[in-house]
Formats: structure tokens, sequence, C-alpha cells
């Protein structure tokens, strides 16, 4: 509360993230809060802002909280800590993925608006990938890592999470920027990828190189995914894949586990039975590297960096899995090397070959659990791959979407879309109402910056009003867009009491969806709740106060 009275009045000029609660990964320094790299004997108290948080404060964003995550940051799992490991948002049975485990929940469950994560080897993705959110992993040296505990320093970043592609490009932005105090810092301003004048190439790996470990419906999920971008906009080119999974190999087979070590020397050979032990034991392999296998490792990795550097060079972009499979906490803790290892598949060697990426949701396997793919490309095109990743997920085929609990609607002209901002949200009060008339979801996206969102007082059960303000001054609102027939929908709006209505909204990748709108003078005197980013959210803060 204090630290929001000091943000003074509303000021989205010089405060762009304005009241916009954040949530920080606990290797990651905020001042006054404990830092333990989920490690209590490792436990030291900053007295200063990590220079990524010192940044986004500085833009009115409000730090509400540090996250769980994998010991040291070193995992995919989300289960090599001692605290409760994060609940799956999407399947609590599901690990939650790591090591950015409680950050990516944090998004997924709507506590905050965003969070930071950090990610070595791929743990900005992993977990956005399991909660069905959107995991943006910069360029190395983009975003400062001064006051980060580090797992590795040389391929260390800070990422981010969001519910919106938008939102994940308006934080990098605000978050980006040269840090003379970290020797890892660079700039970017001459190496920004423009968008090319063809159609895009997108590289995906040959049908032979694919790795599944015998996941079918995350197989399937991947070739429906191929199938639909095939028919958009790109030209999909088949590459060989095994000079990427030989660079993935070193990160963990290689020297570099010795990076692991060298971020926490002091703390291992002191106390090493404060580690968790499936920490200690991977950490501890470093030992058994000597400097000249080091160099060895470097040898090598330049030797694949060639190699793959001729493969980049004929595509734009690479569209991968998330990972290959997912499994469940009972599987990961009888078995948490081989699934953690089988987990960076396509993600182990995004850093060592200096690529960026985004984690683009696309809905659910035919099992039930989550589908995603991630989005590669050069250094620097962080801008390029983030707007490319949002073009694709607004033409993601509707069935792509939908969870395999409900059944397949047809795609016809005679489907309506409407978003919905309030009661109507899954798991509040109204949503049953959609449900009768055979409504069903299709995805959560927000609404363009012209929107304020309203506590309309007087109503029960409560519900908000969407007011539509002039252009850019308002706020990305959570929306869920549901399809229904002609039928149904007509029922439904004659069911929405005055002053709410329908019209047209707004969305953030620039189409418009009918949608809940309320009378401007309803909202004279009632109660903003923009900040919250959603009706959900501020729903969950009331229900934390009371």
């Amino acid at each position: 509360m204090a630290e929001a009275e000091k943000l003074g009045p509303f000021d989205p000029e010089t405060k762009p993230l304005w009241g916009v609660p954040f949530a920080v990964k606990d290797n990651i320094d905020v001042a006054g809060m404990p830092t333990t790299a989920a490690c209590p004997a490792y436990s030291y108290l900053p007295d200063a802002d990590a220079a990524v948080v010192e940044g986004l404060r500085a833009a009115g964003a409000l730090v509400i909280g540090k996250t769980n995550l994998d010991q040291f940051a070193t995992g995919l799992v989300g289960t090599r800590t001692p605290f409760p490991i994060p609940k799956n948002a999407v399947n609590p049975a599901l690990i939650p993925g790591g090591s950015s485990s409680g950050s990516a929940v944090a998004v997924a469950q709507g506590i905050v608006s965003f969070a930071l994560g950090t990610d070595t080897a791929g743990s900005g993705r992993i977990p956005a990938g399991l909660n069905g959110i959107v995991g943006l992993k910069p360029s190395l040296g983009a975003l400062s890592t001064r006051g980060v505990v580090h797992a590795c320093r040389s391929l260390d970043c800070v990422s981010i999470f969001t519910s919106t592609f938008g939102d994940a490009a308006r934080v990098f932005q605000t978050a980006r920027g040269y840090d003379p105090l970290d020797p890892f810092s660079r700039t970017f301003e001459d190496s920004r990828q423009p968008a090319p004048a063809r159609r895009p190439r997108v590289g995906v790996p040959r049908l032979q190189d694919r790795r599944f470990f015998g996941d079918k419906a995350a197989e399937n999920a991947y070739e429906r995914y191929l199938a639909d971008l095939d028919g958009r906009d790109v030209e999909v080119v088949e590459i060989t894949f095994q000079p990427f999974y030989e660079v993935a190999e070193l990160l963990y087979e290689g020297p570099w586990v010795a990076e692991r070590y060298a971020a926490i020397e002091p703390f291992i050979e002191e106390k090493p039975e404060d580690l968790h032990p499936v920490t200690r034991s991977i950490i501890a392999k470093a030992r058994d590297f000597s400097a000249t296998d080091a160099f060895k490792g470097l040898y090598r990795l330049a030797e694949l960096k060639r190699v793959t550097q001729k493969i980049l060079e004929t595509i734009d972009l690479l569209c991968v899995p998330t990972a290959p499979t997912w499994y469940t906490v009972p599987e990961v803790l009888g078995e948490p090397v081989i699934t953690n290892s089988n987990l960076g598949t396509y993600t182990n060697f995004v850093n060592l070959l200096g690529l960026c990426g985004i984690v683009v949701p696309t809905g659910r396997q035919s099992d039930g659990r989550p589908a995603s793919v991630n989005i590669l490309g050069p250094d620097g095109a962080d801008e390029f791959v983030a707007g490319f990743a949002g073009n694709l997920a607004s033409g993601i085929k509707a069935e792509e979407r939908q969870s395999s609990e409900a059944p397949m609607a047809p795609e016809t002209a005679d489907i309506i879309e409407i978003a919905v901002v309030g009661a109507h949200l899954s798991g509040l009060p109204l949503n049953h109402e959609l449900l009768d008339l055979g409504a069903q979801y299709r995805r959560t996206t927000s609404t363009r910056r012209d929107y304020r969102l309203f506590e309309l007082p007087g109503t029960m059960p409560p519900k908000p009003g969407l007011l539509r303000v002039a252009e850019g001054g308002g706020f990305p609102i959570e929306v869920e867009i549901w399809s229904m027939s002609p039928s149904a929908f007509g029922t439904f709006v004659s069911r929405i009491p005055s002053p709410l209505g329908i019209g047209a909204l707004r969305l953030e990748d620039g189409t418009e969806c009918k949608g809940f709108l309320v009378e401007a003078e309803a909202t004279t005197g009632a109660r903003d709740v923009s900040t919250y980013g959603g009706w959900r959210n501020f729903v969950r803060s009331q229900d934390a106060v009371a």
C-alpha cells in the first residue's frame, strides 16, 4: 500500500506501467525482500533492487512479492525446492515447469499482470508453455542481469511472463536498456531485425529429427499447428536439427555446468548439505571438468555455431515445440534427471546460440494437457519475434484453442464470437449462462489500451462496466472470447440488463469482436479498477483482502 501511495496521480506518460502489479522470481533482488534462490540457508536481504526491478518500479509497476523456483535456477521442472511445489494452473497433477515456476503460475492464476523470471536453458519458456501463458526470452544482454543470483552468468537472461503478447512487448520495452554496471549488458539499436519484404521463412525440424519421447498427443498437436501455419502467409521450411541437439547437449553434459558451480562456489563448498539433493548432484559434477575441458567445449560450440548459422541463414525464424512432452509431479520426483533433460530438448540450445524467443500458447493437446510452440529468432530480433508470434496467435484455428474436454465446434459462418469481461468469465457466477446456451470457450486475450473498467455499484452478482475512452487513454483489459450459434447469441443478448449492452470491442491484435460495453453515465462515481488489468484480477484482490 505504501508503495502504491508513492506513485502519485495517474501519469501514463512518465509511468507507463502505473499501478500494474508484478511478481519477481526469488533469485532476483528486490530491496527489503529476502533473496533465497529457493535455498533458505543462502538467504540474504538486499538493500537495492536488481536493475530490471528498479527500472520497472520507476515506470510505475508495483512489486507484490517474490516467487518460488527450482533451487538456484537449476531445473526445468519446478519441483526442486524446499518450499511447497507451485500448482500448475492448467492441471494441478502436472509439474508447474521451472525453474521460474512460481512466476508462471502467478500470472496464469491472475495474481499479477506480469512476472519476472530468468532463463538459462528454458526456464522462461517451459513454465509458460505448461501454464498456457506467454513467455518472452530476450536476447542475451537486452535486459540487465545486475542483481540476479546467476545460474550461468554468460548465458543468463531475465525473462517475462504475461497473459498477452502486447503486455510482453510493453514490459520488455520498459525494462530493456544498456546498463554500464553490468558487464554482460549490450546495446541493440542497430541489430533489430526488420520484417522481410517477402513471406517469412519459418524453419521447423525435419520429420525424422523430431523428438516427442512417445507422446503422440504432443506430436499430433505440433503437426496440427504446422498444418495451420503452412496455410498462412509464411513459408514453412524443414531443416536438419541434429546440430541444434548437439549444442543442447553441451549445456548440461559439457563444462558449462562449471559455471553453475562458480555462481555459488563459496556456498556449495561450505554448506553442501543445505542444497536440494538433485541440485547438489548436478552442480557437483563441475568438479569433474578441467580448464582444458572448458576450452574444448568452447571450441566444439564454435564449430556447431558455424554449422547452425548456415542453417539459420536460410530462414527468418524457427518454430519448435516448447517441449516434447509434459510430466506429472510423481513422474518427475521418481525420475528427476531424465525427465528434466527431456523437457529441454527444444530449449537448451537457444542461449548457447544467442537466439531470442517467445512462447505461443496453442490450446490443449488431445489428452487435455497444454500445447504451445516456441518462436525463435536471431540475436536482437526481439520485437520482430514478438510481433510475428502475436500475429500467429490471432490466427490459430479455433479448434486448436479449445480444451479437449469440449466438443469441437463446426467452423462455419453461422458461429458468432463474443467477448466477455466480467461475471461471465470462466469460473465466475454467470459463466453458466454461456454454458447453458452451448457456448464454447475460444481464447483469452486483451482489449487495446482504449478502455477503462469500472466496478458497477449495487449489482448482484457484482459486475463491471467496460467503457471505451480516447485512443491510448485506457488499459488493456482481459477478456475471454466465446462462440455460440446465432439463436443462442440472440437469447444471450436479450438477457443483458441495463446499463450494459453489446458493442464492437477493439482487441490487442487489431481485430474487433462483439462484446460487453457500459453506458458512460453508469460510470459516474463508480470505482475505476482498470489498473488490475481485468475483472478476475480485481475479484481475487478483494478476496485476498477479505
